[in-house]
Parts: C-alpha cells; sequence; structure tokens
C-alpha cells in the first residue's frame, strides 16, 4: 500500500440529524492518527478539513431529500480534492463527518481507474433512494449514487456516473437494511456478507472470499468503513447504533487482511460522533484500523 498519506477532513452533517458528526474528523486527530501513522514509516501529509456549506433547515418534499443542494454542493468540493490527492500519487485517507461524504470521494477516486471496487463496512448498505428512503437522510444514500442510482444531482456529481459498478462492490457487516435496500442488492446481485454470515463462517473467510472476488476483475479497492459496522458497545459514538455487530477484534483483522493483500488505494473512515461518545473511545478505535489497515502487527 502506498505510504505516502494524505488525511482529509470533511466535517459533514448535512447527510443526517444527529449534531456532533461534523466534529469526528478533529476527534479522530485528537486520537494521534497522523502520529501514530507516521511511527508505522508512512509520509503522512493532513491538508485540514474542507469547508461545509450550512444546512437548508427545510427537507425538499418531493425529492424526499434532506439538504439536497448542500450536499451536492459539498460533494462536489469532495471529489475535486480526492481528485487532487490521487493525482499527487498520494493515499486519500478521508475523515467524515457522515457517510454522505463517500459521494464526493468516490467521484473523485474513480475517474483514476478503469474498475474501481469497494469494501463496504457497515451496519447498513446505504443503498436507498428517494423513493425509498424512510428518513430522506443521504448518508444512507451514497452507495446508490455511486452505481447511478438516486437524484441526478447526486449522481452526476464531478460530472459522470456510474462511478462503480454493482459487481465490484462488496458489503461487510450489515444487519439494518430497508426494505428497498434488499430488493436493489438482489436485483443487482450485489456480494454481501451480513452478520449472519460472518457468524456462521468468520472473518478470516468473509475477507478471503471478499478478497479474492474483487482482485481479478478492479485495479484498486476503495475502503469505506462506517464506525457503526461495530457493535455500539465497541463504538459508542455513532448516530445510528445497531446492537450485534462486529466486534474490534474482528474488525481489526479484516484490516490486517486487507493490508496484507495489499489492494486498497484509498479509505475514509465516518460517522465518528464524539457527542454521542465515551471518552473518545469511538476515534480511538478509529485510528487502531487505520493503523492495522497500514500495516502495524502485534508482534
Amino acid at each position: 500500500m502506498e505510504k505516502n498519506i494524505t488525511i482529509m477532513g470533511i466535517p459533514m452533517d448535512l447527510g443526517q440529524r444527529h449534531k456532533g458528526v461534523d466534529l469526528g474528523p478533529d476527534a479522530i486527530r485528537y486520537a494521534g492518527v497522523k502520529e501514530r501513522l507516521e511511527m508505522l514509516g508512512c509520509k503522512v501529509t493532513d491538508i485540514k478539513n474542507i469547508p461545509i456549506g450550512r444546512a437548508e433547515q427545510l427537507q425538499d418534499d418531493e425529492a424526499n431529500l434532506r439538504n439536497l443542494k448542500a450536499v451536492a454542493k459539498a460533494s462536489e468540493e469532495i471529489a475535486r480534492q480526492a481528485d487532487q490527492i490521487v493525482k499527487s500519487r498520494s493515499f486519500p485517507l478521508i475523515l467524515g463527518g457522515d457517510h454522505s461524504i463517500a459521494i464526493g470521494s468516490i467521484a473523485g477516486i474513480s475517474k483514476h481507474y478503469k474498475n474501481l471496487g469497494a469494501i463496504w463496512f457497515d451496519a447498513h448498505a446505504d443503498m436507498n433512494i428517494p423513493e425509498t428512503s424512510p428518513s430522506g437522510n443521504i448518508h444512507g444514500m451514497p452507495l446508490a449514487a455511486s452505481l447511478g442510482l438516486g437524484h441526478s444531482a447526486l449522481t452526476g456529481i464531478y460530472g459522470y456516473a456510474p462511478k462503480i459498478k454493482p459487481e465490484h462492490i462488496v458489503l461487510i457487516g450489515q444487519r439494518d437494511l430497508d426494505e428497498g435496500e434488499k430488493d436493489l442488492i438482489r436485483k443487482l446481485g450485489i456480494k454481501t456478507y451480513t452478520m449472519h454470515e460472518i457468524d456462521r463462517f468468520g472473518m478470516e473467510k468473509v475477507m478471503c472470499e471478499s478478497i479474492a472476488y474483487l482482485k481479478d476483475k478492479t485495479d484498486g479497492i476503495h475502503l469505506s468503513l462506517d464506525l457503526d459496522a461495530l457493535d455500539p458497545q465497541e463504538a459508542p459514538g455513532v448516530g445510528t447504533p445497531v446492537y450485534g455487530g462486529l466486534s474490534f477484534r474482528e474488525s481489526r483483522f479484516a484490516m490486517e487482511l486487507l493490508h496484507e493483500a495489499d489492494t486498497v488505494v484509498s479509505a475514509e473512515f465516518v460517522e465518528t460522533n464524539p457527542i454521542l461518545d465515551h471518552r473518545n473511545k469511538t476515534a480511538r478505535k478509529a485510528v487502531q484500523l487505520m493503523e492495522s489497515l497500514f500495516g502495524k502487527k502485534l508482534l
């Protein structure tokens, strides 16, 4: 994996309703992300937080999309910044912020690859479209938007669509899916390892199969890790916790296997909310997972 890393913070809170997720990037910095990665021999540049616009206050009832214009505008800037990081031959390490940031990050990164893959660690699938979303919250839509599904203001970010193909995605850790998402996953044939499969087969089998599935059909993998993939007892500082999630050890093992595979070209860690956290526990876990992704060993 690339040892030149550029950290970009995205204090986005427009894609959902909980206050505090915009503080996530700084909570992760406070947990020592730059210093810990430098101890692994990485050259780390932190370009700080990119500006995010204010909430629109009103939901577009016709489109069932909260803060649509503001999220779309922010996504264009996120895409531009991610594009520049890849052009500089550096690894984009993106700190969220709610998961709607992935609309922009994938848009900026995918243009540099013929067939970008994505491993999506999340309690949710984030594959709603306006017609299926129970809430209108865009942080539940970034993967669908990246597939070219949903409102054109989101699917057309950075001037092209789709950014990624269904057969280049692996979902891991899901345990809370809306009916419309289930239908879409089945229709598109997206490879999915819910908590049922993880419990049955174990994380080693799940990760080895996922890596093998993507290895020959993609030329790079984007890791999108929502901290709510972990069980709330492990990571309480998230806005949409769902019990029955990944243990920290399972999650760290997954990162170790991704490091060994040497196929991850970009990553984002999202939905850390220090207001809902206990003594920055979730941000500290996020940093430990990043360390494992970049090669930290127990011995």
